[in-house]
């Protein structure tokens, strides 16, 4: 079985031994994934830029695994407030 640790530099991979993506005999798994800009280290008050963001995240996590958003199977994300589904909705 292959296994390769995709990092997106966060001080908590290191930290905790955490990885942003794994793949796995060609299966990625990613994990743990939010609004945070991890170059600037800044995180928007505004519910869908974070919700923007986390996918840009997912997207570049997807693509150093050699995969692609079109390639998602499955989404699992918390939403604290229902009230902002309708703003993430959109993303």
């Amino acid at each position: 079985m292959s296994r390769t640790n995709i990092s997106s530099g966060s001080e908590f991979e290191v930290e905790i031994g955490y990885s942003r993506a794994v793949v796995v005999d060609g299966w990625v798994m990613v994990s743990g994934t939010k609004g945070y800009k991890y170059g600037t280290g800044e995180i928007s008050d505004n519910v869908a830029e974070q919700a923007e963001q986390a996918l840009r995240n997912v997207d570049r996590a997807l693509t150093q695994a050699g995969s692609c958003m079109a390639d998602v199977v499955r989404v699992q994300y918390i939403l604290p407030d229902r009230d902002d589904f309708p703003a993430t909705g959109r993303c």
